[in-house]
């Protein structure tokens, strides 16, 4: 018995040394700059819950947001964090990934005016000017809001205001936003003075979506360091939900120049969206948003589900 108990807590020693000293590499390329909506992530590097599961994860901004899924795909990347929209686009246009993960499950993006605005629905958005950042997918959402109300694009003025989006509002550029993200825009005015009111996309006749998602090249999938990774990162929500004020010590001080005002709301209003189980897939919520996609003429057709989603075992 001593022997095979000898064995036993020699072979577990051997396991936590390979795991200390041989720790699989992992490269996670961010959809943009740190910020609260990537919180999970960040609390797991923190916690040690990579490490606990013999990961060494690089966590890396993009210089360009748009190269990451794309850089995956070519195989210069393990993972990257994306959008499920952008996700269905580029599998249709044949882009080799496949989404594996979730960090943020309820849209973000908004339609967002003034407070003092005279807009109170929808409807009253004809013959308004509307700013946008990301021409295609925002343009899509914005035609899908208007058409609930009888309203086309034809029936609002469509300005290209770059990122510059609660500024463009606040100048009077323009009378509304679409792509404006509820957790930052909404804040950002707030602390300057110039409050402003959110119309929810999934309320205005978008079909519910997974706002940041994670995604995989099609053939590395099933690679065993990414189910360790989403349980890692499983850990780490159910941390960040139980200890919210802990969870924000440890990101600020891995990042000391993101403690300021607009973090910190932003940290309390992203709260409620991050997934409790980043692993999951809900097939039918993903079909759904496919359909939209189409209507829209985002996408040609759609794709099985196993075709750009998966739910790993």
């Amino acid at each position: 018995m001593k022997r095979v108990l000898g064995g036993a807590v020699l072979a577990a020693a051997m396991t936590v040394s390979t795991f200390a000293h041989g720790a699989d590499k992992l490269t996670v390329l961010l959809d943009w700059f740190v910020n609260p909506d990537h919180a999970t992530l960040i609390v797991a590097q923190e916690k040690g819950y990579f490490k606990d599961a013999g990961l060494e994860v690089e966590l890396i901004p993009p210089a360009d947001p748009n190269l990451p899924p794309k850089l995956v795909a070519a195989g210069k990347a393990d993972l990257a964090v994306s959008y499920q929209p952008q996700l269905h686009v580029q599998v249709d246009q044949g882009l080799p990934l496949r989404r594996i993960g979730t960090l943020v499950a309820t849209p973000l993006n908004s339609l967002v005016v003034l407070k003092e605005s005279p807009i109170r629905s929808i409807a009253d958005l004809k013959g308004k000017k509307v700013g946008f950042s990301v021409g295609g997918f925002e343009d899509a959402l914005l035609a899908a809001m208007l058409a609930r109300h009888g309203l086309g694009l034809k029936d609002i003025t469509l300005v290209n205001v770059n990122f510059s989006l609660s500024p463009s509002l606040i100048s009077g550029q323009v009378d509304a936003v679409i792509g404006a993200f509820r957790n930052f825009e909404l804040n950002q005015m707030d602390i300057v003075k110039r409050p402003g009111r959110a119309f929810y996309v999934e309320e205005e006749g978008v079909p519910a979506y997974d706002e940041l998602i994670l995604v995989a090249h099609k053939d590395k999938v099933t690679d065993g360091k990414n189910r360790r990774f989403l349980d890692a990162l499983e850990r780490a929500v159910q941390y960040l939900v139980n200890h919210p004020d802990e969870s924000w010590q440890l990101f600020i001080k891995a990042h000391k120049d993101l403690d300021d005002e607009l973090n910190r709301r932003a940290w309390k209003d992203t709260l409620p969206r991050f997934a409790l189980r980043p692993a999951s897939l809900d097939s039918a919520r993903y079909a759904r948003f496919a359909r939209f996609l189409v209507e829209q003429k985002q996408i040609g057709k759609a794709l099985p589900i196993a075709d750009y989603a998966v739910e790993l075992k």
